[in-house]
């Protein structure tokens, strides 16, 4: 008899599990509290999948053999709770897809940098011939790339939300760059939570798979004394030189393990010192799956940034705009300011996830010449930043926000979006917000 899959939000994860379970052989419904977007139901439609929207009827839901939910419901979810009481397995979408899959897998997680290196992981493979399928938490499911088939290895941005629901899943390559405060809503408040969730992505791994990790996060440090995993730990690092792993100074990065070669810091496309930590990342990962060494140097000097990152938008007036949208909390808007050259007007704000605005008082007296608001409820930023710059302003639109920004700044300045908040106060997500950013400055 055909087992019942149940999945649970029908966004990107959601609906390229249904797809996949279908293809498997599962009789699948799909249920979304929410309504779906015109191009997933349309997808839903043509693969023949049942699914509702508006509501999560528990009479369909509650007979699974198997729920897949999406990463974004949390455990404390009434619905999630129930399954629980009748002892229903509830997984994430990528335990699921990895099920279907004998392909090597690449897992990146972490506080900040996970999208540009995945995508330099990526890129790297890709310029050496590989078949490389790139999803996760950036552009396709995991689940949509393993229905699809045909790669050779999957490159994955992983959040901590998709690794809480995680029982076998096991990267051959795991990587962890860093663990600063974020989502601490969903952790009890708890840095410790969200750390270990974290850490989950190398529980499952063993001594023939590689976990790669920021030899100087603080927060990785600690736990890693505690988290017993049986993986190939290499570490990278700017303040240590590590014959067994990578290691950083302002001239040349030393990626020593498994075997060694030097890249001029000059020859790295990435600007910043966050994203030395990131190639060392990406350079450590390609040498451990045996790229030539020139394929990686090239790829390295050609990739481009990742848009919403640090990504240059235009100079209108002598002002630099960048758009960093996708800097969501305290420590990536932390380092977006440390890379800052010039004299900055800064746009933060949106929906505070618990952020502890401390961590860039420093930068912000160096650096930020005035403030711009961009959000519902700015109470917090106006507090924390009160007396500190000399202008601050709210606002409640990106047009108002853009053109405030330009009113403060003259010739010489950059203008920083780098919102240090959720998005969806205001926008759809992260790109929404971005988007707007760079068509407002267009208009100036």
């Amino acid at each position: 008899m055909q087992q019942k899959l149940v999945i649970l939000g029908g966004g990107e994860s959601g609906v390229g599990a249904a797809i996949l379970g279908k293809k498997q052989g599962y009789r699948v419904f799909l249920s979304d509290r929410g309504s779906l977007s015109e191009k997933f139901r349309v997808r839903l439609i043509d693969n023949g999948i049942d699914f509702e929207e508006g509501q999560h009827s528990e009479s369909e839901i509650m007979n699974a053999d198997l729920v897949v939910k999406s990463p974004g419901i949390p455990k404390e979810a009434p619905i999630i709770q129930k399954l629980n009481e009748k002892h229903i397995s509830v997984i994430s979408e990528i335990e699921f897809a990895s099920r279907f899959t004998d392909s090597k897998i690449i897992a990146v997680t972490g506080s900040n940098g996970k999208t540009t290196t995945t995508s330099l992981i990526h890129y790297i493979l890709s310029v050496a011939g590989m078949n490389v399928g790139l999803g996760g938490n950036i552009g396709r499911s995991f689940a949509d790339l393993v229905a699809e088939g045909g790669f050779d290895c999957y490159v994955l941005e992983i959040s901590s939300f998709q690794l809480d629901d995680i029982v076998s899943f096991k990267p051959y390559i795991a990587i962890l760059l860093n663990i600063t405060p974020d989502h601490l809503d969903r952790y009890d408040y708890k840095l410790e939570l969200y750390a270990k969730a974290k850490f989950r992505i190398t529980e499952n791994q063993s001594h023939e798979d590689y976990f790669v990790y920021d030899f100087d996060d603080e927060n990785i440090a600690e736990l890693i004394k505690e988290i017993d995993t049986t993986a190939k730990k290499v570490a990278y690092s700017m303040n240590t030189n590590l014959d067994d792993g990578a290691y950083a100074d302002d001239e040349k990065m030393m990626i020593n393990y498994p075997d060694k070669f030097e890249i001029p810091i000059s020859e790295i496309s990435l600007r910043g010192k966050h994203n030395i930590y990131n190639s060392m990342a990406a350079a450590t990962t390609a040498n451990i799956l045996k790229i030539r060494k020139d394929v990686i140097r090239r790829s390295m000097s050609d990739f481009t940034a990742v848009e919403h990152r640090l990504e240059f938008v235009l100079k209108v007036g002598g002002v630099e705009f960048i758009n960093d949208s996708k800097a969501t909390n305290v420590n990536a808007a932390y380092y977006a300011l440390e890379s800052m050259k010039n004299p900055t007007v800064w746009i933060v704000g949106g929906t505070d996830k618990g952020n502890d605005y401390s961590e860039v008082f420093d930068l912000v007296q160096k650096k930020v010449k005035a403030i711009v608001c961009l959000g519902i409820d700015n109470s917090k930023i106006l507090s924390a930043f009160d007396g500190m710059v000399e202008n601050i302003v709210e606002t409640k639109s990106m047009e108002e926000a853009v053109r405030s920004a330009y009113f403060f700044s003259e010739k010489g300045d950059t203008v920083l979006l780098s919102p240090c908040c959720a998005s969806f106060d205001l926008f759809k997500n992260y790109e929404d917000r971005g988007r707007q950013f760079k068509e407002e400055v267009k208009k100036l």
